[in-house]
């Protein structure tokens, strides 16, 4: 778990960590809560290193892997 937290580390992994702290400053001034949830989707994708990759969200064609 504590290498998943600090090590791969990226500009877009920065980038969904600087606009989850946005979003949580923004339900706090605001006082609009529904803020949070959205800001949590990021947080956790910050915290997890979870999202699709410069690929994007395409799974892969092969149909037989390279093991095999």
């Amino acid at each position: 778990m504590k290498e998943l937290l600090f090590t791969n580390w990226h500009i877009m992994r920065l980038v969904r960590l600087a606009f989850a702290l946005f979003l949580f400053a923004q339900a706090y001034i605001l006082r609009e809560w529904m803020f949070i949830a959205f800001g949590l989707f990021f947080f956790i994708q910050v915290l997890f290193n979870l999202s699709c990759g410069s690929n994007g969200c395409t799974i892969s064609n092969n149909k037989y892997s390279k093991d095999e």
